[in-house]
């Protein structure tokens, strides 16, 4: 498995806490940039002034870090393009439907 997908996969393990749905497959993840070992996440929250904005990014480090021989961590938050339940992978919409969500 590369880094990229050693990233993804640990990003799957992030949920966001009023969506029952990992940050990757909710659409919230918006680039995955790895220079060597060190890696730049670009990724949004649901909405702006979400009580999350601090928590979920540090959670992404925590994850990514467990990743043996990762390097620097780094998250940046966007507001650009605005999220939206489009984004949601087919992945993601079929776990929203299995809890009762209509996607």
């Amino acid at each position: 498995m590369d880094l990229k997908e050693e990233v993804i996969k640990k990003l799957k393990e992030v949920y966001d806490p009023e969506i029952p749905i990992d940050i990757y497959n909710l659409g919230l993840v918006y680039g995955i940039e790895i220079n060597g070992n060190n890696v730049h996440i670009l990724m949004t929250l649901t909405a702006p002034g979400c009580p999350l904005a601090n928590v979920l990014p540090q959670e992404v480090k925590e994850k990514l870090s467990e990743i043996p021989g990762i390097g620097n961590v780094e998250v940046e938050i966007t507001w650009e393009p605005a999220w939206t339940p489009e984004m949601i992978t087919d992945e993601g919409k079929e776990k929203l439907r299995s809890f009762g969500y209509n996607v």
